[in-house]
């Protein structure tokens, strides 16, 4: 008997899409239901908040790229992977390895979806910090000037690879911090998002090539902060 990798077996899962029917080994499948609202796999990609057009350095080449391949194309295997734990939920016997490797792909889809839209939702601006953001700031950092240095150091740290620099309030420690983080999974608990800067190579590398820390200067200059301080006044504790 031919054994296969989990790799392999999630891979043709994912490959399949929706059209994909599982059978148990023993051919006994629970009764076909309506998927539950945590497996619709109905998430639909939002539209940019901003002209990409008017971006200060950064081309609307680049952004609708970012938006229409790697934002859209997160959201599409986000569905792809709810789709498919509805059909193995509805399996007698499946493989706890097999339905865990599919857990994963829904929190690293998640958390590149949510991020995604967080990062294009704070772009669009004049880069000029103001109201509850710069105060907050500049009580945690002593400065705006401070806190932008961190900022960027964080963001830097990550040029060349993947990863997303993330100004977050924690609501566990009650502190604000800029976190690195490696991946779509890897943000620490109870942190809420208040600026998302992408620093995945598909986000810079059409306008600047391997100049992340010209890409991260662009980025500054364009933080729409009004949509920071409404993340701020989200939190209704600060």
């Amino acid at each position: 008997m031919t054994r296969i990798s989990r790799r392999e077996a999630l891979g043709g899962l994912l490959a399949a899409g929706g059209s994909v029917v599982l059978s148990s080994s023993n051919s006994e499948a629970q009764t076909q239901t309506s998927p539950t609202p945590a497996f619709a796999g109905k998430h639909q990609p939002k539209s940019l908040p901003f002209d990409p057009a008017k971006l200060n350095g950064i081309s609307e080449k680049l952004i609708r790229s970012h938006h229409e391949n790697n934002y859209t194309g997160a959201v599409k295997a986000l569905n792809y992977v709810e789709q498919h734990l509805a059909e193995m939920g509805r399996m007698a016997d499946i493989p706890a390895y097999l339905y865990g490797d599919l857990k994963r792909e829904e929190l690293m889809r998640t958390g590149s979806v949510v991020l995604h839209e967080k990062y294009f939702a704070n772009l669009g601006g004049n880069g000029k910090a103001d109201g509850t953001a710069n105060k907050l700031i500049g009580q945690w950092f002593g400065s705006y000037e401070n806190w932008l240095a961190e900022f960027k150091r964080t963001a830097n740290a990550l040029s060349g690879g993947s990863g997303w620099a993330i100004l977050a309030w924690n609501g566990h420690t009650g502190e604000l911090h800029n976190y690195w983080q490696a991946d779509h999974s890897t943000n620490p608990p109870a942190s809420t998002p208040l600026l998302v800067l992408d620093m995945y190579e598909h986000a810079y590398h059409m306008d600047f090539g391997a100049a992340a820390a010209k890409y991260i200067d662009a980025f500054m200059l364009n933080v729409n902060w009004d949509e920071v301080n409404k993340r701020l006044e989200g939190l209704g504790k600060m």
